[in-house]
């Protein structure tokens, strides 16, 4: 969990290593305009956190390296406001897609080419670091499924391939109430690292 920009872990408030106090006064003590929460996969289960003590990041970074390899990704990041569709989770052997950061990747699967996010909330910026064997295109969806951006990756961006683009190019879509992103490359492959989106 994040206060603000002072990271705490969950595990040290449920071993009273952290008071409730002590945490209010990280929260009270430490200001910053934007808080960034590093959110961590979740397996389902309920845990608990005072609600005092909680407050709403500006920026939600996912942290993959949680996710065990060829796990299907869906609800683990629900708690941080996001759900997947058609992904699972990779740790790249192929050279021509490596990660960003750390060892875990998501991939669209078992449909090749075609991955979704859906926001629980309303967001105004997502982006990622995306490398593709196909041209690639991310597009944001409103509430109302009319399309919010458009941006693309024109050709691909395969490691050590004769492409004018360098693997992992960050996409980022902007715009009012983003409620769904797809990341599509036309039966292509792609992998996408360090997700974020801003509130």
């Amino acid at each position: 969990m994040t206060l603000n920009s002072v990271m705490v872990k969950e595990s040290d408030l449920e071993r009273g290593e952290l008071t409730i106090s002590a945490a209010i006064e990280l929260l009270v003590d430490e200001k910053t305009d934007t808080p960034i929460h590093v959110a961590h996969a979740e397996r389902y289960q309920e845990t608990f956190v005072p609600d005092c003590i909680l407050t709403t990041p500006a920026q939600v970074d996912l942290n993959f390296e949680d996710l065990v390899c060829f796990e299907v990704v869906d609800r683990q990041f629900q708690k941080w406001g996001v759900t997947f569709n058609n992904c699972i989770a990779i740790r790249p052997s192929n050279p021509a897609f490596p990660p960003h950061s750390g060892n875990t990747v998501l991939m669209g699967a078992p449909k090749n080419g075609w991955l979704e996010a859906v926001f629980h909330h309303p967001v105004k910026s997502v982006s990622a670091f995306v490398t593709t064997s196909q041209k690639l295109v991310l597009t944001a969806y409103n509430q109302d499924n009319q399309t919010v951006k458009e941006v693309e990756i024109s050709e691909p961006n395969l490691a050590g391939s004769d492409s004018t683009l360098s693997p992992n190019i960050l996409l980022t879509v902007t715009g009012a109430d983003i409620y769904r992103v797809t990341y599509c490359a036309f039966d292509g492959q792609f992998i996408l690292d360090d997700f974020k989106f801003q509130l």
